[in-house]
């Protein structure tokens, strides 16, 4: 658009509308190439009937009130230029300019309260609205007035929505006769409209919640049902782009969700941009499965896709789900990148529960800084083979089209896997891998570009820790495979470059999705969703195949079937069972996934004769007889091992003992008791004066009468 330097080139506009609004007139830019506004020119008799149009502003309804006016009379100016007022009146929102609400204040210049007209109906209701636009009665041309709008848009100074439908934090004037909603319920009926549950379903969950507070009642209902219709509207206008440009929005998004940030880095010369999220209820949710317990990670995710990775850090909750508790955004995980954002993590924890302490750490990548997680977390570090066995089978099955090559590559490279504490050379056992199977050449040219280098890397890491149970696994990649389906749904690839979408993503869909499923599993509600979220595992789904329909080849244990729960003429194929690396010819694994019938073979599996034991059973095994070795000699090393060998002993006894146990009275009851004095009963956690004194000292004969003193009271209102 070219800037118009003089106002007898801005056309004059006369809406044939009773009343209009910006929306409905031409702007041109008035000015020079430096300093420019937009500005419209219409007849000066039409100026209220713009300012009606603008107070009946559908998204944001207000009132405009004359912040500063100024007057002149004809004759008083003998030279001026064309765009001269007779008139100057600056008109803004009755919502601002002063900001009453969070983390507002009175402007700095004002020193007393404006009697101006058309004020907000009350102080507090104001919330710092930079809406405001000037109208000039032109001085050579009184008929004509010149409007001027230096903001259109009604937000605050960090530049969100501050008022009216739109807004968030919106609460109107009948704020006092709305029922009670608590952040329980506000969260519930949140969650189902990101989920896209029908609104008279929403409806009817949010009427049930908030009866328990405010009972049954016509006027409750109502007031209910234009809550929800007003939170719909409100999420399904919101938007991620806050700003065109991605970093500006970003920034935005960190400005308004402060409880939600725990670590920001912005993007310099020297330091690459790091963004950490958790929500308050991800920190509870931390602090209560993650206390004690082991914390997860799933590690570079959308490396290819989008623009900055997604590192996870997850719980595993009541039913030993994965459960999302931090997200980091980064393309940077050099040790002290990761070491920032981890100890802002771990501190902010602590602030909450100053006793907070993991017992494990579980990564899925070999490259991870496994020092430094020992050294923060102070716990053992344990790897998931989730990642590997995915990457593998979901290659094999692309790229090899014969079922029975694709079976036998999976097998080969399971068995180079398990004889990490076999004594075999990997290099040997690779090297024919390679020979046996050079024909299939777009798999191999895949595996010796993406795993041929780090091979040696991720066996190291497989044989020199301990390793995690099909469980974990699964959990783990149940998590994967959801956030997957969430953010590269075909209706948002080309929103994938955008951070600001990315959060957008993961605090709305995916936070609400999670804090539903909990929410449904706790309190026994939403049963659809309820079995929906307790069967996300392929670990519980297999728990709901019986041993009866699984059936072993006993003779060479090649196979082993497994009839379908859904159809019973359906029978499939495990192939390599009792092994992480069996192969079954179901959808859901040829997707590259570890499924219920490979998990259910696998668990019948680990109690026969005949079959190997599981990669983590082995591990814990080596784990065990490294403790147990004997030293050369007998020394304390001996001593040492002894001790540690029981008080692991010990440990798992107590926790198979809880785990098996249908009567937690029981366990309890089998408990030694500690008794201790009753000196120390008594004057437990209270420091004695008189040993806080130093000897001699002259307050210790006035200590003990004041002792004495207080006992001959007490004997005194006895008698």
């Amino acid at each position: 658009m070219a800037i118009v330097e003089s106002v007898g080139k801005i056309p004059l506009q006369d809406p044939p509308e009773e009343e209009f609004c910006a929306a409905d007139l031409t702007w041109t830019k008035f000015g020079n190439a430096e300093h420019h506004d937009e500005v419209a020119l219409i007849p000066y008799d039409r100026v209220d009937a713009f300012i009606i149009g603008e107070c009946t502003n559908v998204e944001c309804p207000t009132r405009f009130h004359i912040e500063r006016g100024r007057k002149r009379t004809i004759g008083n100016l003998k030279e001026y230029k064309d765009d001269e007022y007779l008139e100057y009146r600056l008109y803004w929102c009755s919502f601002g300019p002063e900001n009453y609400g969070e983390g507002g204040g009175i402007l700095p210049s004002r020193r007393y309260r404006l009697n101006t007209r058309n004020r907000a109906a009350r102080p507090q209701s104001m919330r710092g609205c930079t809406c405001h636009f000037v109208v000039k009665r032109l001085y050579a041309q009184p008929s004509l007035a010149l409007i001027v709008y230096n903001e259109r848009r009604h937000i605050n100074k960090s530049g969100f929505i501050c008022h009216g439908p739109l807004d968030r934090d919106a609460i109107g004037p009948g704020a006092k006769k709305i029922p009670y909603i608590c952040n329980e319920i506000q969260q519930q009926t949140m969650s189902m409209i990101y989920l896209g549950i029908p609104e008279e379903n929403i409806l009817e969950k949010h009427i049930e919640g908030i009866q328990r507070y405010c009972g049954s009642d016509a006027k409750v209902s109502s007031l209910a049902s234009q809550y929800v219709h007003k939170l719909g509207m409100i999420i399904k206008r919101s938007t991620h782009e806050l700003d065109l440009d991605d970093q500006a929005s970003i920034r935005m998004w960190i400005e308004r969700n402060r409880k939600s940030v725990f670590f920001h880095q912005d993007t310099s010369e020297s330091d690459p941009f790091i963004l950490g999220i958790q929500t308050e209820w991800q920190l509870q949710q931390m602090i209560r499965f993650g206390h004690r317990s082991v914390v997860a990670a799933d590690s570079t995710f959308g490396v290819k896709r989008l623009k900055y990775p997604l590192f996870t850090l997850l719980v595993f909750d009541s039913r030993q789900h994965a459960l999302p508790v931090a997200w980091v955004i980064t393309r940077s995980f050099t040790k002290p990148d990761v070491s920032k954002w981890l100890k802002a993590l771990i501190d902010r924890a602590r602030s909450v529960e100053p006793g907070w302490k993991v017992s494990g750490f579980l990564i899925d990548d070999a490259a991870a800084e496994i020092d430094l997680l020992r050294d923060i977390f102070c716990c053992p570090v344990l790897f998931s083979l989730w990642r590997v066995r995915r990457s593998w089978l979901r290659n094999i099955v692309k790229k090899c089209s014969n079922i029975e090559i694709q079976r036998e590559i999976f097998k080969r490279l399971g068995r180079i896997v398990y004889n990490i504490w076999g004594g075999i050379n990997a290099s040997l056992a690779l090297e024919q891998f390679l020979l046996d199977f050079v024909d299939q050449t777009a798999f191999m040219e895949y595996f010796k570009v993406m795993w041929l280098p780090k091979l040696e890397m991720w066996l190291s890491t497989m044989r020199n820790f301990p390793l995690a149970s099909q469980e974990a696994s699964g959990a783990l990649e149940a998590y994967h495979v959801k956030l997957k389906a969430k953010l590269f749904d075909d209706s948002h690839l080309g929103a994938l470059q955008r951070v600001d979408w990315l959060v957008h993503k993961l605090t709305t869909e995916l936070h609400s999705s999670y804090w539903l499923d909990r929410y449904a599993d706790e309190s026994d509600s939403f049963q659809n969703v309820k079995e929906k979220y307790i069967a996300s595992t392929s670990w519980h789904r297999a728990l709901q195949i019986p041993d009866y329909a699984v059936s072993l080849d006993d003779k060479d244990h090649l196979f082993a079937k497994v009839v379908s729960q859904k159809d019973s003429s359906l029978t499939h194929i495990v192939w390599n069972p009792g092994s992480e690396f069996a192969f079954c010819d179901c959808s859901w694994s040829m997707q590259g996934n570890l499924c219920k019938h490979v998990v259910k073979v696998n668990m019948i599996c680990e109690n026969l004769k005949g079959y190997q034991p599981s990669m983590s059973f082995r591990s814990f095994q080596e784990v065990l007889m490294d403790l147990w070795k004997k030293p050369v000699d007998d020394s304390f090393a001996l001593d040492l091992s002894l001790a540690w060998t029981h008080q692991m002993l010990d440990q798992i006894q107590k926790q198979v003992e809880l785990n098996n146990s249908t009567d937690i009275g029981t366990v309890v009851n089998n408990m030694p008791l500690k008794w201790v004095s009753k000196k120390g009963r008594t004057y437990i956690g209270k420091p004695s004066s008189s040993l806080a004194l130093p000897h001699g000292s002259s307050n210790t004969k006035s200590v003990v009468v004041y002792k004495k003193n207080r006992k001959r009271k007490r004997l005194s209102r006895l008698r």
